[in-house]
């Protein structure tokens, strides 16, 4: 006997399972169909909303390839240990070597006197007069790259200082100034993309909100009829905050598409400005996952905005 009460209740709870999941793709799917019902109005809000998450997803990759640009310049920021004119090529390739083992190095060469020479013969263009001198005047040198050059200036300072604890080093130079420069430069970058992100991202909730007041407004007369037979307010707002994430969604994926074609656009010409400048720079775009996350957002943004006309609103609507 009991068993079979707790076999019926199981299933009723199955059933009422059941039923609230149609409930729901119902709501989710009519919402569809009623925005289509109305292509031109939901075009434009779709447009609008479209246009603001693209200009935010292209900040952020427009600043995303600026960091891989200057990653791919962290090799311009290498530090340079001349070595003392006595030291000699073993002494100082086992240098190179033993620098190499520091966890705060990414990459370490060393440039004998020979090779020093060579190359700034082939580079300066005075080789004759070089072949005058009687002995190399050239010291030999350890170039060294640092892990996240761009990132943390302390770091480089310190890894300078221990660097010219070594005896068989000469001074060492990096171009601090520079690398100062450039890692404000990405911060101002970054900043901005958030402060226009979040702008941008008000403007995706208030566009939506008012898009569905507007259709609240429309269809206040069903409304009034829902509250005089008991629905509560969270039934009566369910297909609009439905409204309001396939306004989201569908923009999203827009904004994304707009994005996507801006740079298939730009990828040609600048594939070309990096071969001019001998570089093998590839233009960045949204990964999978930065693309669900995209269509995430903008649909949060969207039913956010949605629910909180509708909270206002659905209590200042009194039925006559």
């Amino acid at each position: 006997m009991k068993h079979n009460h707790r076999k019926q209740a199981g299933s009723r709870l199955v059933e009422l399972f059941q039923a609230y999941l149609l409930n729901h793709a119902h709501g989710l799917f009519s919402s569809l169909g009623r925005l289509s019902r109305t292509p031109f109005t939901s075009s434009m809000t779709i447009l609008v909303l479209a246009i603001a998450i693209s200009l935010a997803s292209s900040f952020y990759i427009v600043v995303a390839n600026i960091q891989q640009l200057t990653g791919n310049l962290e090799s311009s920021n290498q530090m340079s240990l001349f070595l003392h004119d006595n030291i000699t090529d073993a002494a100082g390739q086992k240098l190179a070597e033993q620098i190499q083992q520091n966890g705060s190095v990414v990459d370490v060469k060393f440039i004998s006197k020979k090779q020093a020479l060579e190359e700034f013969k082939a580079n300066s263009g005075f080789s004759d007069a070089l072949n005058a001198l009687e002995r190399n005047p050239l010291p030999s040198v350890i170039q060294v790259v640092p892990k996240n050059a761009l990132e943390n200036n302390e770091d480089i300072e310190k890894l300078m200082a221990d660097f010219k604890q070594f005896p068989q080093v000469d001074f060492v130079q990096v171009d601090m100034q520079w690398v100062a420069r450039l890692q404000t430069i990405m911060l101002i970058a970054s900043r901005g993309v958030m402060l226009v992100s979040l702008l941008l991202g008000f403007a995706v909730t208030f566009i939506t909100g008012n898009t569905i007041r507007l259709e609240l407004q429309n269809r206040q007369d069903e409304v009034f009829i829902s509250k005089l037979v008991g629905a509560t307010h969270a039934f009566i707002q369910r297909p609009f905050l439905y409204t309001g994430f396939w306004l989201g969604f569908i923009s999203g994926f827009l904004g994304w598409l707009i994005m996507t074609i801006m740079l298939l656009i730009l990828e040609t010409p600048v594939e070309k400005l990096s071969t001019l400048y001998n570089s093998s720079f590839d233009l960045l775009f949204l990964s999978f996952s930065e693309f669900i996350l995209l269509l995430m957002i903008s649909s949060v943004l969207a039913v956010v905005g949605s629910w909180a006309v509708l909270h206002y609103q659905l209590r200042q609507l009194k039925p006559q």
